[in-house]
């Protein structure tokens, strides 16, 4: 017993490790990304403190004052300048007088440094001033700093007096690196761009689901069960070409009947109508394409389960059926949708997480257009993290919508197994052999 049980263990560790790696993993690491403000920007790894035109917009905010200080340039008297000014060969009393006198000194102004040289026992020209002055401008604006202790160092070298609060606000808002932070979910909760992609994606996924991967599916396999055996394989057989079909080659194929060269437009301008592209010419066109080209693939994985699982129904139901004088109808009604649950509820479930989380074919046909109107919320997590026309990716903001998905995904599965009563599919029969 011992044995069998290891071996059992053993067998099943393959495919255990292949959940772990294939499935908890990936989950996990969604989770982990979307808690950051990962961008292209941000970068992966860790990052600097840079005071940007960028990050003064954002300090204006919170302390105008000091942000439109940090813009000008300062004047501080140190070695560094003192040096320069001794390679000008000017007069070397002036930067012997600066270096004992003024050294440590930080002016605010050009005007104010000019002031005080001028002001020097050798009374250097204007042209010299000017010179001069120059070799003490001193600027953190645009300048990189490896850790915030350096940026406080330089920000107090210029004569910045920053309360240990101010100095916390400096260091977020100039820091490029990713950080810790819920706001993704925040800008998903109050953003009306979110609440239009999530309206899309039930649209989407209602339509396509109760439409073709449910309904018209159920409905070929109806037909095919009544057709003699060798036509209906071949029924069958010729509704899988668009999910065996590469889906370039699929939406392609969509892409000549409805552009504005395709097959429509040719058969519309025999009646005087002009050339179009029926595929992107409104929002109602579009999304009848979207819904055709998803429908036509989910419904032939919905019929070849729901036709197994009417073979597998005992032929002596429908021969008793028939000598009671039952109709087809009555035959499909009585005998053959109560049946139905279990394949019915796995269709439902498997579907429903299939469109929810697949974009391929939208992305192909329409890339959400026009105008963002087929923009559904797994191409809009893609089109986030991945691709977008601004060019700065946000991981963080992506990996948070495909989390938002996982958990749309799980509470739908738990719902539906309510709703078609789980327990009573699984429930041991009243009458034991």
């Amino acid at each position: 017993m011992k044995s069998s049980r290891t071996l059992g263990l053993v067998m099943i560790a393959p495919a255990a490790i292949m959940i772990v790696l294939f499935f908890l993993m990936p989950v996990v690491l969604t989770a982990v990304f979307s808690m950051t403000n990962m961008t292209t920007a941000t970068g992966i790894s860790g990052g600097v403190y840079q005071i940007a035109p960028n990050s003064l917009i954002a300090l204006k905010s919170a302390m105008p004052d000091i942000a439109a200080e940090m813009a000008e340039p300062r004047y501080t008297i140190d070695d560094a300048g003192l040096k320069a000014v001794e390679g000008l060969g000017l007069a070397p009393g002036i930067a012997a007088e600066l270096r004992a006198k003024h050294t440590g000194e930080v002016f605010p102004t050009r005007r104010d440094v000019e002031r005080m040289i001028k002001d020097l026992a050798e009374r250097p020209s204007t042209r010299e001033v000017k010179q001069i002055s120059e070799q003490f401008n001193r600027s953190v604006l645009n300048t990189r700093f490896d850790s915030k202790e350096q940026l406080f160092s330089a920000l107090d070298s210029l004569g910045f007096k920053l309360t240990p609060e101010q100095k916390e606000t400096v260091a977020r808002v100039t820091y490029t690196g990713w950080t810790w932070t819920t706001d993704n979910f925040s800008r998903m909760a109050t953003s009306p761009d979110m609440a239009r992609v999530l309206f899309n994606t039930v649209l989407y996924v209602a339509l396509v689901l109760m439409l073709f991967n449910v309904g018209y599916a159920l409905l070929l396999a109806i037909l095919t069960h009544y057709m003699p055996p060798t036509p209906a394989s071949i029924f069958r057989g010729i509704w899988l070409l668009p999910r065996i079909t590469p889906v370039v080659i699929y939406v392609m194929l969509w892409k000549w009947l409805a552009w504005d060269s395709g097959f429509i437009s040719i058969l519309m301008g025999k009646f005087g109508y002009p050339p179009k592209n029926y595929l992107l010419d409104n929002a109602y066109n579009a999304w009848l394409f979207v819904v055709l080209i998803n429908g036509f693939i989910g419904a032939s994985m919905g019929m070849l389960v729901f036709s197994s699982a009417m073979k597998a129904i005992p032929k002596s139901q429908f021969y008793a059926s028939e000598v009671d004088g039952a109709s087809r109808w009555q035959q499909i009604r009585y005998i053959i949708l109560p049946q139905m649950r279990w394949p019915i509820l796995f269709v439902t479930c498997y579907q429903t997480l299939s469109l929810l989380a697949s974009f391929n074919e939208i992305l192909l046909a329409t890339n959400g257009g026009p105008g963002n109107a087929t923009e559904v919320w797994a191409l809009s997590a893609y089109h986030t993290a991945l691709r977008n026309y601004a060019g700065n990716l946000e991981y963080g903001l992506g990996a948070a919508m495909a989390l938002v998905l996982v958990v749309i995904g799980v509470m739908l599965s738990l719902l539906y197994l309510r709703v078609f009563s789980y327990g009573t599919l699984v429930a041991k029969p009243l009458i034991e052999d």
